[in-house]
């Protein structure tokens, strides 16, 4: 494998959905697939690191990985964003390298901050969100959980797009895509999937990955297809 990764929790914050961490061998191209979520990532290449602020993503784009690198990325949750730094201009991009102050240190908004670790990613968000970096949108976290907002619905679908990067639709069909492979990865027939997920047929769910993923269903378990950092989630709502 052109990647491997090492480690993955879930996290009891509210702003958290994962924390990962993975490395490589070797150098080649792999596939950074749709994300409705953004990432601060953590790279380490030949004894320099850099934290950059990635996604979210709307499409599959093949990625450059260097060899012997390692990563360490949290992933936070839908429903969570940085006022200063809108969604859109992360969206579909290699993401913003913030300045490095020293080796272990670096400059988010006029502050040195110390470089995160595995176990220490939820006290360290904690601290940017006492400094107002990170905050989550209480209407957005509603409509996510298909709870009733107080504001109107086209009030919501802009505060949506807003926060998020995205619309509520886009974000399920990323989501709906993701899900299927992870199925399909397990070794689930491609009719099951289609009917878990509520695909219409075959060609559906084949559109939808070649979408949002970047494959059809009979290339997701090749040996040389290498794909960007992906979990077992617990099921995909169709309603």
């Amino acid at each position: 494998m052109l990647i491997t990764f090492d480690n993955d929790r879930a996290s009891d914050s509210p702003f958290i959905e994962r924390v990962w961490r993975c490395h490589s061998e070797r150098a080649g191209i792999f596939l950074s697939v749709a994300s409705s979520h953004w990432e601060m990532v953590i790279t380490c290449v030949r004894g320099k690191s850099i934290v950059t602020l990635r996604g979210p993503e709307t499409k599959p784009t093949e990625v450059l990985c260097p060899e012997n690198g390692e990563w360490l990325a949290i992933r936070f949750k839908a429903g969570t964003f940085m006022p200063q730094l809108p969604a859109h201009r992360l969206m579909n991009t290699l993401g913003v390298n913030l300045p490095q102050l020293s080796q272990r240190s670096f400059l988010l908004n006029g502050r040195k901050w110390e470089f995160p670790t595995f176990d220490n990613a939820e006290s360290f968000v904690n601290q940017l969100v006492n400094k107002g970096l990170v905050a989550r949108d209480p209407e957005v976290t509603a409509a996510l959980r298909s709870e009733p907002t107080a504001i109107s619905t086209r009030s919501a679908q802009r505060r949506f797009l807003q926060v998020i990067g995205m619309t509520h639709n886009t974000l399920r069909q990323i989501e709906r895509a993701r899900f299927a492979l992870n199925l399909l990865r397990e070794g689930v027939a491609i009719a099951d999937v289609v009917w878990q997920c509520g695909f219409y047929d075959h060609a559906h769910l084949t559109r939808s990955l070649r979408r949002w993923i970047g494959i059809t269903p009979t290339e997701v378990n090749r040996p040389d297809t290498q794909l960007s950092f992906l979990y077992k989630t617990e099921g995909f709502p169709l309603r």
